[in-house]
């Protein structure tokens, strides 16, 4: 296999100490959080007094400066391990980010340290009933009024971390007029009167992740809750295009790192498992499926890692992020019924990570932008589709 060559000694010894704290905090409970629907609050706290929350946020604001390959790590290690309803990635490597980068300095000294100590957790909040992947067709609305406030109605759903939620970084319309160029986030704290956390959703995966609906009923935003204050309202539609290469990015780092254990599970079930006599890893179907996939997950990998070379230069588009996050989620899905179909009847029980790893897959083709959208963003950039 080739090397990677992205991550140094202080990278690895980072991935030890986050073994062992899955080890410890996570890996005894995801079961019984898969059977509530949603994860302790404590494993948050526990995240910030480690250290492992907004790691790449600066020292001032409670992080700890490092740079992005930790947060890799981390996704790689909760991927590694099936802990698909930790979400510390949306948490620390999307929603801080954009208080980060677009917040005004009261906002950086008021959120940051709070999210980096899992005292807050965060969410955003752009899907609504009726615009999934279309962002442009958001219609919740935030309307200024005459003291300088903004009045904030309507509802989103699918929303990770959305039961848990303190901080809620809402997509909206300030003017609706204009369309996406009329895009405002609003940062909407848990508490606020009008704003209510619907029911958790009961998902085909991802059974431990809080996802949620949230309800925006004439609440009173106050004008500095727009984030980045004046200068960036009606901007939060190219906020959203900025940062969309390294959250998309994020989805096939999981996809790749998942799709890797798949395999990593299955080679070590086949070799013990036997059919007619015979270890099924001897037939040769089983050797060559095997080989297929390890093969395309070693092609995806390389990718993945090239891209996030691109992420550390501040070089990463739109269109190779999008290809990153079709292509390895697709292929995601595909390891993950090949793997499942080795497992035979036991590729069926729930008890079985192969199983749960099946059903997780499957929404990584949805969120972020369906690969539908993916490709449309890729066949755009060659210079095809409507003008």
């Amino acid at each position: 296999m080739i090397e990677r060559s992205l991550f140094s000694t202080d990278h690895e010894a980072f991935r030890d100490a986050f073994r062992r704290f899955m080890d410890k905090e996570i890996a005894p409970f995801h079961e019984q959080w898969e059977e509530q629907g949603y994860v302790d609050r404590k494993v948050w706290n526990k995240a910030g007094e480690n250290g492992f929350l907004c790691m790449t946020m600066p020292e001032e604001y409670g992080g700890s400066g490092a740079d992005k390959l930790y947060s890799v790590i981390q996704m790689e290690e909760l991927a590694r391990g099936g802990f698909s309803g930790i979400g510390y990635s949306l948490h620390s490597e999307i929603v801080s980010p954009y208080i980060l980068h677009y917040g005004t300095e009261a906002q950086k000294q008021k959120y940051l340290p709070k999210l980096a100590s899992g005292e807050m957790v965060g969410a955003i909040a752009m899907s609504e009933p009726a615009a999934g992947s279309d962002l442009q067709g958001v219609k919740t609305t935030a309307l200024k009024q005459a003291d300088g406030s903004y009045l904030l109605n309507g509802s989103k759903t699918f929303i990770t971390n959305g039961w848990h939620a303190d901080l809620v970084i809402a997509v909206a319309k300030t003017n609706p007029a204009a369309g996406a160029k009329g895009t405002s986030l609003m940062l909407v704290e848990r508490g606020m009167p009008g704003f209510e956390t619907g029911k958790r959703l009961k998902k085909l995966g991802l059974k431990a992740q809080d996802t949620s609906e949230l309800f925006f009923t004439d609440v009173k935003v106050p004008a500095e809750n727009l984030l980045g204050g004046e200068a960036h309202e009606n901007r939060g539609f190219i906020c959203l295009m900025e940062q969309l290469p390294w959250e998309r990015l994020q989805i096939a780092i999981t996809a790749v790192a998942s799709a890797q254990s798949a395999i990593d599970w299955t080679l070590a079930y086949v070799k013990e498992r036997k059919v007619f006599g015979q270890p099924v890893a001897s037939y040769q179907n089983t050797r060559y499926t095997l080989a297929e996939l390890q093969t395309e997950v070693q092609v995806a990998r390389v990718f993945v890692d090239k891209c996030v070379e691109l992420v550390a230069q501040d070089k990463l588009d739109t269109a190779t992020a999008s290809m990153a996050k079709y292509w390895t989620t697709d292929l995601q899905c595909k390891v993950m019924d090949e793997c499942v179909q080795l497992f035979g009847g036991y590729g069926y029980m729930w008890e079985y990570p192969i199983t749960r790893a099946y059903a997780d897959a499957r929404v990584q083709r949805i969120y972020g932008g369906t690969n539908e959208i993916m490709k449309e963003v890729i066949s755009r950039a060659m210079g095809l589709g409507a003008k």
